[in-house]
């Protein structure tokens, strides 16, 4: 550590520390535009600066490191000023600089009410300006469907061009021109193809790039605010759901360091629109082949009617992508009541939840990938399937100690990785030995065998899994310090599934979608499942997509922003959305329409309430009540799951999103998703075309 005093208080800090990071470290407030934690230094605004005693004039406080200030003559510790008469003339002076081409855009500005520049101009500026001249006028640009440009604004920080570059792994921005004539652009005037360009808005110190689909929508001080879980991947990053009245206005990122960090992807940042639009607002019921609205007591009635007649072990239930582990734990209770085992959560066939914990989550962590120092990537594309966790992988390989291997289809990943064949046979040889990464992912310290959902959806899915389960054994990426064993779920409700044993004894999603083996279906927002013909299915669910149209009943539930949900995320941190507005119409939560289905069915669940359910749910799975906490896994679990084999296929992998903007039905519903996906195909490639 290093002594330095600052503003006459001594503290000891790292060497490494900025001065900036030194400064606030000691209580001071240090403004600054181009500076970001999680960005390299660019030093170019000027704005933080501060006095060292002895120095001739101001230093750039963000890059300036503590190990670089000299001590006193008699050895005193260096002082640094942030509020001596250098300091607040130097950065009035920078502020008007900054202003002159600045335009007076203010009340029109969608960043008014949340704008750097407006709030450091009074903080830090004076309240006139010396120059008459004209402002200069900058071009907008064309930056695709989700960031709108307004160039005029733009101060130059290079905060957009350092995140393209650095988190995105997309370098497509940059600078052209030199001094007055310099202007940040795409070069080529061609849409941006990251998945988390809408960060780009939230990075951006002044009003140059906004929220294109967000324009002149909403003013700050509006909105009502609720923190939140998004549920469109496994990855359960942080959100803050913005509401006027009953209507989401949009969704922005909250800072959580051991999940996302302070980035989300476009689709949980853009999906706002489909909450709106296709919405299931009352019940339905099929007569005649067609579908027609009907009253709650109807719709019931319908189901109880049907299912009176009808042997228990022909009733079955499949979880989508989005069910929130209350209305899992009641739809198995019911059908327990029903005398049916027959539950399952899409895509989770291959995992058995009996065999433990440690053998269906990514056990080293989120946070823990930038301790790993090599990867196995089976059958997964990280980019697609949990964009900000790709950003994390990136994070790590940028620090240059991260080796990165590959089984599957050859995608762009954002890095570099070592391709070591697209099939099961390629996946055989590093476990033999055969192949080169083999011998770097033994010598690593903290490897990590990442299985993906394109390798566990398999038929041979869980000898896939008990593969890598060897795998990770045999390079000794299972020990007491470390859990290299990793399983990335891309959606939100299968961990919660399978903690709760929403894949019981019965048959698997597969076995109750082969003609025959059902009469009555529960498809609770399952959407992406073929029921044979000739199944009565009840749909429950919020929109009007491939599960609505092949339901005989259809009951309308609850999105996630209008209920409070436990979700357990892909590295089993159980966590609960907030409810931020309220559902459509007749709508209702999920839960409360079983609870309401079970009374007319006369095998009524033993809850009236949330909090009653959610005892319910902590007493069969008490680590469910230990929120935003990770209930580690047995490494004996994984032992077992490599001792159990099973005979591979030789097809190759295929990936499995194969758009990642249209996952799910919130997703299929929003318009500004289906432009991004027209853009990511090629077909609306510039702004000419």
């Amino acid at each position: 550590m290093t002594k330095i005093i600052i503003d006459g208080k001594e503290i000891d800090v790292p060497p490494e520390y900025t001065l900036l990071q030194a400064c606030e470290a000691a209580g001071a407030e240090i403004p600054r535009f181009c500076y970001h934690e999680r960005l390299s230094i660019a030093g170019n605004c000027r704005m933080c600066l501060v006095e060292v005693k002895g120095g001739p004039k101001p230093v750039a406080s963000c890059a300036w490191g503590v190990r670089d200030c000299r001590p006193g003559p008699k050895g005193e510790p260096p002082e640094i000023s942030t509020r001596s008469p250098m300091v607040k003339k130097a950065r009035e002076g920078v502020m008007e600089f900054l202003l002159i081409n600045h335009p007076l855009d203010c009340p029109i500005c969608d960043q008014g009410g949340e704008c750097d520049l407006q709030d450091q101009a009074m903080g830090y500026g004076v309240d006139t300006s010396r120059f008459a001249e004209n402002k200069r006028a900058v071009e907008d640009k064309y930056l695709g469907a989700l960031v709108k440009t307004s160039m005029n604004r733009c101060i130059q920080c290079t905060r957009c061009v350092r995140f393209s570059a650095e988190v995105c792994g997309v370098p497509e921005m940059g600078a052209t021109g030199r001094g007055e004539d310099m202007e940040i652009t795409t070069y080529l005037e061609q849409a941006l193809s990251s998945e988390l360009q809408g960060n780009l808005v939230d990075i951006c110190p002044v009003g140059a790039l906004t929220s294109k689909p967000y324009a002149f929508a909403a003013r700050p001080w509006e909105l009502g605010k609720t923190q939140s879980i998004d549920v469109m991947d496994g990855v359960g990053s942080a959100i803050r759901v913005d509401t006027r009245g009953r209507e989401v206005m949009r969704i922005l990122p909250r800072i959580n360091d051991s999940v996302n960090e302070e980035w989300i992807s476009d689709k949980t940042r853009h999906v706002v629109d489909g909450l709106r639009t296709q919405r299931l607002d009352r019940p339905y019921v099929r007569e005649d082949g067609k579908l027609r609205a009907a009253s709650w007591p109807e719709a019931f009635k319908a189901i109880a009617t049907k299912l009176a007649r009808i042997d228990g072990k022909r009733i079955g239930a499949i979880a989508g992508d989005l069910a929130a582990v209350e209305e899992m734990f009641a739809l198995k209770d019911l059908l327990a009541k029903l005398g049916s085992t027959n539950v399952a959560v899409q895509g989770g066939d291959s995992f058995d939840a009996k065999a433990g914990r440690a053998s269906y989550i990514f056990n080293p962590t989120i946070a823990g990938i930038e301790q790993a120092d090599a990867i196995l990537i089976v059958g997964a594309n990280p980019r697609r399937e949990a964009a900000v966790l790709n950003a994390r992988i990136r994070k790590r390989w940028r620090s240059g100690q991260l080796k990165v291997g590959l089984v599957g289809p050859k995608v762009d990943l954002t890095y570099a990785y070592e391709h070591i064949g697209a099939g099961t046979d390629s996946l055989s040889d590093v476990a033999a030995g055969k192949h080169s990464f083999a011998t770097t992912f033994r010598n690593a310290k903290n490897p990590i065998v990442l299985v993906g959902s394109g390798a566990a959806s398999r038929h041979d899915g869980a000898a896939i899994l008990s593969l890598a389960a060897k795998i990770a054994m045999d390079v000794n990426a299972v020990r007491e310090d470390w859990n290299g064993f990793a399983v990335l779920h891309d959606t939100a409700s299968r961990v919660g599934a399978l903690d709760i044993g929403f894949n019981g004894t019965g048959l698997t999603a597969a076995q109750m979608t082969t003609f025959g083996t059902m009469d009555v279906m529960f498809l609770l927002g399952a959407d992406e499942v073929e029921v044979p013909e000739g199944v009565f299915v009840v749909y429950i669910g919020t929109h009007g997509d491939r599960g609505a149209h092949r339901a005989d009943v259809i009951l309308p539930g609850a999105a996630y922003t209008e209920k409070s949900g436990i979700y357990v995320n892909t590295e089993g941190r159980a966590q609960t959305t907030g409810r931020a507005s309220f559902p459509p119409g007749e709508a209702r939560e999920d839960w409360a329409i079983i609870r309401a289905l079970s009374d007319v069915l006369s095998k009524k669940l033993p809850y009236d309430s949330l909090a009653a359910l959610r005892a319910a749910v902590v007493t069969a799975a008490p680590h469910l009540g230990r929120l935003d906490q990770i209930e580690a896994g047995k490494l004996a679990d994984i032992k077992t799951l490599a001792a159990k084999g099973g005979s591979l296929e030789k097809a190759p992998f295929k990936s499995l999103i194969e758009d990642f903007y249209l996952t799910n039905p919130i997703a299929r519903a929003s318009a500004v998703m289906a432009e991004c996906s027209r853009l990511a195909s090629g077909q609306m490639l510039t702004a000419a075309e």
